[in-house]
């Protein structure tokens, strides 16, 4: 039976690098705008609570996402391993006996 391998392209540094870096430098850009609002403290504490908000659930999101396409691709591997089985087992030049 063949095996096949997951076709993953990995991460580079430099675009690990680049999604954190603009990750904090958004965070921290908005953070100080909050911080720096000349408003009251309660509008102030209201902003920041939702941006937390906003930060978390966006991880959150992305978790769900990836552990959908996981699950597809472990569904996809299962048929595809269902499917190269049934092909190393079938002999089209087998003749039946009567």
């Amino acid at each position: 039976m063949a095996t096949t391998t997951k076709k993953h392209t990995p991460t580079s540094t430099a675009f690990y690098a680049q999604a954190v870096i603009s990750f904090v430098v958004s965070l921290g850009a908005v953070g100080l705008g909050v911080a720096y609002l000349p408003v009251d403290g309660w509008v102030r504490a209201f902003l920041a609570l939702g941006l937390l908000f906003t930060v978390t659930s966006a991880f959150t999101l992305a978790k769900c996402i990836r552990d959908r396409q996981e699950e597809q691709y472990l569904a996809s591997r299962v048929d595809q391993a269902r499917l190269e089985k049934l092909l190393a087992e079938h002999d089209p030049f087998k003749v039946e006996a009567i």
